[in-house]
């Protein structure tokens, strides 16, 4: 379930980038704007994470997942 927060805010905002980013996303609204530019934020921050992780779990490369499965 999700909770929206809604927090009055006085943010400055480059109009230029703001008025760019409108147009480009397609977006009605500042709000749709600006709400969408944080969740694609979030996403790639989330991606980059799990990138880091890469290399660092270890596995056993002679581990035999099928078999595994069919002893279930």
């Amino acid at each position: 379930m999700c909770y929206v927060v809604c927090v009055p805010t006085n943010l400055s905002i480059d109009a230029e980038l703001l008025r760019e980013a409108v147009t480009l996303g397609g977006y009605r609204t500042k709000r749709e704007t600006v709400n969408e530019a944080l969740r694609e934020f979030i996403r790639r921050r989330r991606r980059r994470e799990l990138r880091d992780l890469f290399g660092a779990v270890e596995y056993a490369k002679r581990y035999d997942y099928k078999k595994d499965r069919r002893s279930r």
